[in-house]
């Protein structure tokens, strides 16, 4: 059923920005890794609070199965065209008169709505590069808005963009094999790929089984060589950003993926929730912030840069 208003007559009445929001109640503190953290300077804090905010109303309404995809097409739009009015009281407005404030533009936040209108239409993914062209939307302007944010715009942060690229990318995926089995059974959507899924014998419809089928084991493990070839790629983040916390963030955050990776190879994310403890939270945190801080502000791109 769709939420949208209706006049007495049945006919749809102009939503405004605020009457497209569906909130899911969900926070900053319902995901897998950190979100503007401590560690991160108090003068970017709030553009970060802000762009997260935005981007959680955004999923909300692309996750909604309330709602068509039409309506939430209509929402998204609504929501992209708040970005152009940094004067408007409104989450899109506030949001691009904070990146103003720091020189930045609102092209990240804006891809970010091509991949939620996406996931409002697109179901299925047939291989691997049309599910890193997803990631290119939905996870890499994050982490490239973050780098612009602490390494003084996107001129100066477009140097390590690959590597936070590939940090996001494994972020993104490393989440879509958690959620496998719930994204399949709540919105009928699948991430793995179908020509891998055909390779291994395996289908869509064992999603909605009890456990992992082998065929579908050997997808996920697949996907996860893949985040291991996005994290080593992400490896070089830290020591070529020149902000020292960001780089803190990044180790700990990298830490924290190649943990939850090595949980989904031996876990079963049909049977049972696959998730991060305490205890790796702990042991990243420290050893990450660490790690990070003395590795960390060089700008020292990776050999393979240069060439």
């Amino acid at each position: 059923m769709d939420t949208s208003d209706a006049t007495a007559g049945g006919a749809q009445t102009p939503l405004t920005v605020r009457e497209a929001e569906t909130p899911s109640g969900k926070a900053a503190g319902d995901e897998n890794f950190p979100v503007g953290s401590f560690l991160l300077p108090a003068r970017f804090r709030p553009a970060i609070a802000c762009f997260y905010g935005f981007a959680r109303a955004a999923d909300d309404i692309a996750d909604n199965p309330a709602l068509s995809p039409t309506s939430k097409i209509e929402r998204l739009d609504l929501m992209d065209a708040s970005l152009d009015d940094p004067r408007s009281n409104t989450r899109g407005g506030k949001l691009a008169a904070l990146l103003s404030e720091q020189g930045l533009d609102v092209r990240h936040p804006r891809k970010l709505l091509n991949a939620f209108r996406q996931d409002a239409q697109k179901t299925r993914y047939q291989t691997l590069d049309e599910l890193h062209g997803y990631c290119r939307m939905s996870a890499d302007p994050v982490g490239r808005f973050l780098v612009d944010l602490h390494e003084g715009g996107s001129a100066p942060g477009a140097r390590v963009y690959p590597y936070a690229d590939g940090l996001c990318t494994a972020l993104q995926i490393v989440n879509h094999l958690q959620d496998c089995g719930k994204d399949l059974m709540t919105m009928d959507r699948c991430y793995l790929p179908g020509d891998w899924l055909e390779e291994e014998g395996a289908s869509v419809a064992d999603l909605r089984g009890s456990s992992l089928t082998p065929g579908l084991r050997a997808v996920l493990d697949r996907l996860l060589d893949d985040v291991d070839t996005q994290l080593a790629r992400a490896s070089h983040l830290p020591r070529a950003l020149v902000s020292r916390r960001l780089a803190m963030e990044s180790e700990i955050i990298i830490r924290l993926a190649r943990r939850l990776a090595t949980r989904l190879r031996k876990g079963d994310p049909l049977a049972s929730r696959v998730k991060l403890t305490k205890a790796d939270f702990l042991v990243a945190g420290c050893v990450g912030a660490v790690v990070g801080f003395v590795i960390g502000g060089r700008g020292k791109l990776p050999p393979e840069a240069a060439r």
